[in-house]
Order: structure tokens, then sequence, then C-alpha cells
């Protein structure tokens, strides 16, 4: 139990802790009364948040998914802020980004089920890689007002943010990018497959 001592395993464990937090299913149930993980995708995210609470509660569904898209994203930058502050290598600031994912998509509260980590990839990779998640994020805004599809938009953003790190900083070591990208595409192989069968549905 020695490594738990050292300060980079702490982050690590802490980041994984914070990111499993699912906020998206804790407020759609004590807030809304409705639980997330019975309906929709039954996905902890916000695209199922706004989707299960705005049968009753359209108005609600909003702000709630806002909430909850915030949050899920706060979450990881809250551990790389700390970690940044204390002078923490890179290399450990990149094991905080790729934890805090992988503790939301895979959660230890939800016995290691989650959500789909847009919103919490993109949040670490925006303190990470500003200018490349900039970009990310206005594919996906094109995106999810033409075309609607929140699994094709968000997905096409992070694709463009991985590509952008390439082009911008061909020198960095992308490995930390490129696995936060796999388990993105991973959690989303069920939207993939019904994007494939022409039964994804456009968010409305």
């Amino acid at each position: 139990m020695d490594f738990l001592f050292n300060i980079n395993a702490q982050f690590y464990l802490a980041a994984y802790l914070i990111g499993g937090i699912p906020f998206g299913l804790l407020l759609a149930k004590f807030i809304a009364g409705v639980n997330v993980k019975e309906s929709g995708s039954k996905s902890i995210g916000a695209t199922n948040v706004l989707r299960v609470v705005k049968e009753s509660n359209p108005a609600l569904a909003k702000k709630l998914g806002a909430a909850t898209l915030l949050l899920d994203a706060l979450k990881g930058i809250a551990v790389l802020l700390v970690a940044i502050a204390l002078d923490m290598p890179e290399s450990t600031l990149w094991g905080v980004a790729v934890m805090a994912v992988v503790g939301h998509c895979f959660s230890p509260y939800l016995w290691f089920e989650g959500g789909k980590g847009i919103a919490t990839g993109l949040g670490v990779l925006l303190v990470m890689l500003p200018i490349e998640t900039l970009i990310g994020f206005v594919v996906w805004g094109v995106l999810a007002k033409t075309l609607k599809i929140s699994s094709v938009s968000s997905l096409s953003g992070v694709l463009a943010l991985l590509a952008a790190s390439f082009f911008i900083h061909p020198d960095m070591a992308h490995a930390p990018v490129v696995i936060i990208t796999i388990i993105l595409f991973y959690k989303h192989i069920p939207n993939i497959v019904r994007l494939i069968k022409g039964e994804e549905k456009a968010v409305v």
C-alpha cells in the first residue's frame, strides 16, 4: 500500500474517484425524481438527462442537462487545477486527465458503469490542449445545430480535436489524447451501431 503515499498515485486516485461522481444521475433523481439509468439510453450524461427529464418537465430538463454538462466537465478540471497549482509535472497532469475520464466512464459508484465521457473528456482537454479543444467545440457546435444528433457531433468534435493536436503540437506525446479518444469511442459503440442501422435519434 506504499504507493498510496506517492503524490502521483494520490492524484490519479482522486481524479478517478471525483471523475466517477454521477452528477447526472444524482441531479435527475433528487431534483426531477427520475432515474436516468432506467430510461432513455440509460446513460448518466447530459444528453440522456435532457431526454429523460424532458418527458415530464421540459423546462427543468434544459436546466438539469446544462448543470450535468457543466459539473461533468468541472470534476476533471478541478483535480487538474489543483495539480497545476502544486506544480506537478506534465506527465502527472496527463495521467490525471485520463483517470478523470476513466472514472466518469467506469464509475466506482455504479459498479464500473458510467457515462459516455464527452463532457469530462473535453473538460480536461480544455486545460491541457485549449486551442485544439476550442476547435473541437466549434465542430461540435456546428454539427449539433445542423444534424442535431448528439453522438455524431460529439465524436466529430473529438476527432477534430485529436487531428488538431497532431498539427499544432506535432512533437508532443499524443498517447494520452489517443487513449481518451479510444475510451470515448468505446463508450459510444451502441450509438455507432444505431447510426449504422439508421436508428440513432436526433435531440430536439
